[in-house]
C-alpha cells in the first residue's frame, strides 16, 4: 500500500539531482504532454503553412468577401475576401515569433542584471533596482503606442520594446532568488576555496535561478501573444502581415453579418495562451521534482507486504523484518516500512523494512546517528514525505485504523488532532507573518469545533501549562519577539492542544541550550504522563533516552538493528552498532589530565605561546 503524501514543495537541492531527467519527469505529467502536443501542432502548422494551403494570406478578392466554407476556402473568407485558413496558419507565425522576441529580450536583460545585482549588491543593485522600478511604473501600452507612432507600425519592433518593459519582472525574480542563496554555507565554502566570482555565479547561483526563469518565461510567452494580438486588434500592426489580432479586428467589424469569424482566431489565442500557462505550471512541478510518479505496488503484493515478491521490491532478497509484538493496548503498529527516492543511478532506499510498535502511555526512543532514517520514518507515519518518495509498508495501523488507505482529507483529520508533531527547529516552524495566538487557535477551532472565545481561553491555559509566565503577552506576540526556548514551548502547547493520542517529537531540544533542554524534557514527560499519550522521541542523545524512554529502537542506515526496553538495552546491548553508540557518550568517561604548567617563551620562539600545554617549535 502507498502512504498518503503531503503536497509540500521540494527544496532546490532535491530538484538539482534530477535536472538531467527533466524531460522524462515532464512527460509523466499528462497535462504537460497535452500542452506540448498542442503547442507543437500550432508551431508546426504555422511553420509549414504552405503545405496546408495554397492561398496567399494577403490576397483579397471582393467576390470572396464573407465567402462561406467551401473547397476553395475551407474556413470561408473574411470581410475583404482573404482566405481565413491561410490567415490563421500564417498568423501563427506572427504571434509566436513576436512573443518569442519579447521574452528573449526580457530574459537577456533581466537575468544578467539580476545575477549581478543580487550577488554583488552595493551601487549596481541600487541603480538597477531604481531603473527597474521606473520601468514598472511606466504604462506599457502607452509606451508601445508612442513607439509605433514614431517608428512605424512594425510588430516585431513593438514586441522588442515590450520585452524591455517586461525585463524588470525577470530582474526582480532573479535578484530575489540570488539574494536568498548568496549567503548559504555552500556559497561561503566556494569563496573560501578560492573560486572566482564568475565561477561561483555560474556553478552555484545560476542553477538555482534556472527553474523560476523557465517558469516565468513560459508565462510571459502567453502574455506576449495577448499583447501582440491586442496591438493588432487596435489596427496598429502591418496591414500586409497576417496575425490573429488582425483577424479579430476584421471579425469584430463583421460580427453581425458573420459572427463565426470570431471563433477561429479567438480559439487559437485561447488554446495557445492556456497551453503556455499550464506548461509553466508543469515545468515548475518537474523542476521541483514533484512530477515524479509514485509507483503503487499491486494489490496482491501489498497484501503480502513489500518483501513478499522479489520483483515487487529491490530489497526483496533481504530477510523480512520480524513484526513487532502486538498487544491490546497497541496504539501504533508499523510493519515493513520502506522509503526510497529516485536518483540518476536508480532508486535510493533511505528506510528499509522498519517495524515498530508504540503502546498507549509508552515513550519509544528512536535512536541513531544523523542520516539513519529516523526523521524519514517519523514523516512517513505522518504522511509528510515529499511526493516523489516511494513509500510502501505492510501495515500502518493507528488505533486499529489503516492509515495507508486514507486519502488526504481523512489523513488531515488525524494529523494535529490524534497524531501531533513537535519539530526540532522551533523558530523555523512558526510563520513570521502571524501572531502566536492566531497560529495556536486555528487548529483548536478546526479539530475541536470550539468558538473563537473558547479556543482562546484553552490556548491561554495551555501556554500557562507549558511554563510561560505571561501567556497573554506571548499570545499577542510575533515569533521574532520570543526566545527559542519559549518558541519550543509554544510548539509543544500547539502539539498537545487538540489532545492527541500519539506525539512524535523530532529532536525537540537540539536547538536549545542545556538548561532549557532540561526544562523542555521535564515538560514533555509531565504532559505525556498526565495525558497518557504514546510518544515517539526521535533523538541521537542517549542521555535523553535514559531520562524519558520506556523502550528504545536503534536505527542504522535505514534499518532497525536493535529494539529493547531501555533498562535492558543499557545493561546488555546486543548489536555492535548499539555498543558503539553507547561507548561514544561522555558518561562515566575518564576526566582529562591536568594541564602542564606554563613556561617562559624562549628567544628562539620555542616553548609555550600561552598558558597551557607545551607546544613544539614555532
Amino acid at each position: 500500500m502507498t502512504l498518503p503524501q503531503s503536497e509540500e514543495t521540494v527544496t532546490p537541492a532535491v530538484a538539482a539531482h534530477g535536472r538531467a531527467g527533466l524531460l522524462r519527469r515532464l512527460l509523466r505529467n499528462p497535462v504537460a504532454v497535452a500542452c506540448l502536443v498542442i503547442l507543437a501542432i500550432i508551431a508546426l502548422a504555422s511553420l509549414f503553412a504552405p503545405l496546408f494551403t495554397s492561398q496567399d494570406p494577403a490576397r483579397s478578392s471582393l467576390t470572396d468577401s464573407l465567402a462561406p466554407m467551401s473547397g476553395k476556402h475551407p474556413l470561408g473568407g473574411d470581410g475583404v475576401g482573404r482566405d481565413v485558413l491561410a490567415r490563421l496558419l500564417y498568423g501563427g507565425r506572427t504571434s509566436l515569433l513576436g512573443a518569442l522576441i519579447a521574452v528573449a529580450v526580457a530574459v537577456v536583460i533581466g537575468v544578467p542584471a539580476g545575477l549581478v545585482a543580487g550577488y554583488y549588491r552595493k551601487w549596481f543593485d541600487a541603480v538597477s533596482s531604481w531603473l527597474s522600478n521606473l520601468l514598472m511604473a511606466v504604462p506599457a501600452i502607452i509606451v508601445l503606442l508612442v513607439v509605433m507612432s514614431a517608428l512605424g507600425q512594425n510588430t516585431y519592433l513593438a514586441m522588442a520594446v515590450f520585452g524591455v518593459l517586461m525585463s524588470p519582472g525577470v530582474f526582480r525574480l532573479i535578484r530575489a532568488s540570488v539574494i536568498s542563496v548568496r549567503e548559504e554555507l555552500y556559497v561561503d565554502a566556494a569563496r573560501v576555496s578560492g573560486l572566482t566570482d564568475s565561477r561561483i555565479i555560474r556553478r552555484h547561483i545560476l542553477p538555482v535561478v534556472q527553474a523560476p526563469t523557465i517558469i516565468q518565461a513560459a508565462q510571459m510567452l502567453g502574455l506576449g501573444i495577448v499583447i501582440q494580438s491586442g496591438l493588432e486588434f487596435l489596427g496598429l500592426g502591418s496591414a500586409t502581415q497576417a496575425s490573429w489580432g488582425s483577424m479579430l479586428n476584421d471579425a469584430f467589424g463583421n460580427i453581425y453579418t458573420k459572427p463565426e469569424l470570431m471563433v477561429w482566431p479567438g480559439a487559437a489565442l485561447a488554446i495557445t495562451v492556456a497551453a503556455f500557462g499550464l506548461l509553466g505550471n508543469a515545468l515548475r512541478d518537474a523542476l521541483d521534482g514533484t512530477a515524479v510518479a509514485v509507483r503503487k505496488p499491486s494489490r496482491g503484493a501489498a497484501s503480502r507486504g513489500p518483501h513478499a515478491d522479489k520483483k515487487a521490491s529491490p530489497h526483496a532478497d533481504k530477510k523480512a523484518p520480524t513484526a513487532p509484538p502486538e498487544t491490546d493496548d497497541a496504539l501504533l503498529v508499523l510493519d515493513g516500512l520502506t522509503v526510497s527516492y529516485p536518483t540518476a543511478q536508480g532508486e535510493k532506499t533511505v528506510v528499509d523494512g522498519v517495524s515498530l510498535t508504540v503502546r498507549r502511555g509508552e515513550v519509544l526512543g528512536l535512536v541513531g546517528e544523523s542520516g539513519s532514517g529516523k526523521s524519514q520514518t517519523a514523516f512517513a507515519i505522518l504522511g509528510l514525505l515529499p511526493r516523489e518518495a516511494h513509500v510502501t509498508t505492510s501495515r500502518l495501523l493507528f488505533d486499529g485504523t489503516e492509515l495507508g488507505r486514507l486519502g488526504r482529507a481523512a489523513m488531515n483529520r488525524y494529523r494535529g488532532h490524534r497524531i501531533a508533531y513537535v519539530p526540532q527547529e522551533p523558530m523555523s516552524n512558526l510563520d513570521p507573518s502571524f501572531r502566536i495566538g492566531a497560529q495556536l487557535v486555528e487548529p483548536v477551532r478546526r479539530h475541536l469545533g470550539l468558538s473563537a472565545a473558547e479556543a482562546r481561553t484553552k490556548t491561554l491555559g495551555l501556554l500557562e501549562r507549558v511554563g510561560i509566565s505571561d501567556p497573554e503577552r506571548v499570545f499577542r506576540s510575533y515569533p521574532h519577539q520570543i526566545s527559542g526556548g519559549m518558541a519550543q514551548r509554544v510548539l509543544i502547547a500547539g502539539a498537545v492542544s487538540c489532545e492527541p493520542d500519539l506525539l512524535i517529537a523530532d529532536e525537540p531540544t537540539t536547538a536549545l541550550d542545556v538548561t532549557v533542554q532540561a526544562e523542555v524534557l521535564d515538560l514533555m514527560r509531565s504532559l505525556q504522563r498526565e495525558r497518557n499519550m504514546g510518544l515517539i522521541l526521535v533523538t541521537h542523545d542517549f542521555g535523553v533516552v535514559a531520562d524519558l524512554c520506556d523502550r528504545v529502537t536503534v536505527m542504522q542506515t535505514g534499518t532497525v538493528v536493535e529494539s529493547a526496553p531501555v533498562d535492558r538495552l543499557f545493561a546488555d546491548p546486543q548489536h555492535p552498532y548499539t555498543r558503539m553508540l553507547l561507548a561514544s557518550t561522555l558518561e562515566d568517561a575518564e576526566p582529562r589530565s591536568a594541564l602542564e604548567p606554563s613556561r617562559t617563551v624562549s628567544a628562539s620562539g620555542a616553548g609555550i605561546t600561552h598558558t597551557g600545554r607545551q607546544e613544539g617549535p614555532a
